[in-house]
């Protein structure tokens, strides 16, 4: 099954993404490795939403960006490769970073919203290497943090 297929399937509609929001790119290639920036989780509205975990926001609710995150970082991969999901070989590294309280312990717990949704839509091809961490804070007091590094051919 392809990976337009899957996404109609699952009934997933991908976010478009922005301009970037200052000097770089979304996503550059070196070689068969294609590098993206970090993205927070911009929903449909252009809402972002706001709030740092472990001090009134639930890992739920982490959870459930840090997916839409993953679906942001798809539609960047999308068009990073000229529309052509099929050309995503693997993603190889995630780089999760959570806007926690300093006692906050479940950020992998958040950044499994990511990995579940790259799971689910590439299958064996969207296991990857991860880290997630926690920051003081992020721009804009976004909850979330993803930056992605896949293969690409």
């Amino acid at each position: 099954m392809s990976v337009e297929q899957r996404l109609k399937e699952l009934n997933i509609a991908l976010p478009s993404v922005g301009a970037a929001m200052g000097n770089y790119v979304h996503a550059r290639r070196v070689g068969n490795l294609l590098y993206l920036a970090g993205k927070g989780p911009q929903y449909g509205d252009g809402r972002m939403p706001k709030g740092k975990l472990g001090a009134g926001m639930s890992v739920e609710d982490g959870y459930r960006h840090a997916r839409q995150v993953g679906l942001v970082l798809i539609s960047a991969m999308k068009d990073a490769l000229g529309g052509d999901l099929e050309r995503v070989e693997a993603i190889v590294k995630v780089l999760g970073m959570v806007n926690a309280a300093p006692d906050f312990e479940e950020h992998p717990k958040v950044i499994n919203g990511c990995s579940d949704v790259f799971v689910e839509v590439f299958g064996e091809k969207g296991k990857h290497a991860r880290s997630a961490v926690g920051m003081s804070s992020l721009p804009a007091g976004i909850p979330v943090e993803v930056e992605v590094i896949v293969a690409v051919r």
